[in-house]
């Protein structure tokens, strides 16, 4: 299984790659082997369009497309675990989980004694943001975005859907802001950020269909394979009007994707023993878990998970991952050992697992990713000149 390659083979070297050509210094992390700085410093616009859930392994397979494929470099790894919380924040302040300690869709935040999902920045069993309880998002976070370092006009094209949420708004300082509804707004808005023929600019810009309808339909429907023809075709069209602007144009992804079926999902509550072991509901993700076990309960746990769900999944100590490298390089975030629980279950080939709280929507997910499969750690290095 491929686990993240932070040694210059990750997104988060990629970042480094483009923050140093842009004269941000650096990162923390070497520069990307199939991208180097020195390649990004040549040319005045820098993009990166990062498409949620486009999987390499899931590109090199579409047909027939070939707009994307026609620039393919190769593959990278996203970050552990493979999942937008953890993968964003890299693209957005150029470091690892290691550093800015977000780990999954769902997390525990021992300063809130709360478990929050942490995009819409809101308690897990929902009711008002978190900001709206007077949290202040920018303290809490506490993130250095990659823009104010960049001495450039810096652009960042969003859904108008989250343009104003917490998460994006700290994350994104620095930066101007594009919203836009349709995929035509979409590259509209990225062509726009490079009409200026004089000073340099680094335009961020997030495209989030695929990974809804992968999570809605799988990886490998039709509609999946529909939305991606429309995206080559439209990224075709965007490269062509680019033409001549002395920019370079990279696509990547967060993570791509696995699809399940129902009978490879482990429902907690069909697990009474296993789930009275936990002092609170499952973090992270649905590929991996984080859990928080009762003291005196670890052998049940432990004995509960090898003898029951061994076919299902990897039961690992969190601190282990933290020590091996998982998250990231160099000094860890204050509160990731908080972040990560007692144990962590890496689902094993295309199970999950999942929980559900008092009042909380059960959402059913066919696609999913935050595991360590090929299909959802290698994503697309693209790189077209204009």
């Amino acid at each position: 299984m491929p686990l993240p390659d932070y040694r210059g083979g990750s997104i988060v070297n990629l970042m480094a790659s483009l923050v140093t050509g842009m004269g941000g210094g650096d990162t923390g992390y070497v520069p990307l082997g199939l991208l180097g700085a020195d390649a990004v410093a040549r040319h005045r616009h820098v993009v990166l369009l990062v498409v949620d859930g486009l999987g390499y392994e899931h590109l090199v397979r579409a047909e027939p497309g070939v707009a994307l494929r026609r620039g393919l470099k190769g593959h990278i790894t996203s970050v552990f675990p493979s999942t937008t919380a953890a993968a964003i924040t890299t693209f957005l302040t150029a470091t690892a989980p290691q550093q800015h300690g977000l780990t999954g869709w769902f997390m525990f935040f021992r300063e809130l004694g709360s478990v929050i999902a942490v995009l819409p920045f809101q308690d897990r069993h929902g009711g008002p943001g978190l900001e709206e309880c007077g949290i202040d998002a920018e303290r809490f976070f506490g993130h250095q975005p990659v823009f104010g370092r960049l001495g450039r006009r810096c652009h960042v094209v969003t859904p108008q859907r989250i343009v104003d949420s917490a998460f994006n708004v700290v994350h994104t300082r620095g930066a101007t802001c594009h919203a836009y509804n349709t995929l035509p707004q979409f590259f509209d808005a990225v062509e726009q950020c490079l009409s200026d023929q004089v000073a340099p600019s680094f335009t961020y810009a997030y495209w989030p269909d695929l990974d809804r309808l992968a999570h809605e339909h799988g990886a490998s429907s039709r509609q999946v394979a529909m939305h991606l023809e429309e995206l080559d075709a439209a990224f075709d069209y965007f490269i062509n009007a680019a033409r001549g602007r002395d920019a370079i144009v990279i696509v990547t992804a967060d993570h791509g994707f696995i699809d399940t079926v129902p009978d490879s999902v482990v429902d907690l509550g069909d697990h009474p023993v296993l789930s009275e072991t936990l002092v609170m509901p499952l973090c992270g993700e649905r590929r991996v878990a984080f859990c928080y076990v009762h003291p005196d309960k670890c052998s049940q746990f432990e004995d509960y998970v090898t003898s029951r769900l061994g076919h299902a999944a990897v039961l690992v100590n969190s601190a282990r991952l933290l020590d091996q490298g998982y998250f990231g390089l160099g000094q860890p975030h204050p509160r990731l050992r908080d972040r990560i629980g007692h144990y962590t279950l890496i689902m094993n080939r295309n199970f999950a697992i999942t929980d559900q709280i008092v009042g909380e929507r059960r959402q059913v997910h066919v696609g999913m990713h935050g595991g360590v499969s090929v299909e959802e750690m290698l994503v697309p290095l693209i790189v077209v000149t204009c």
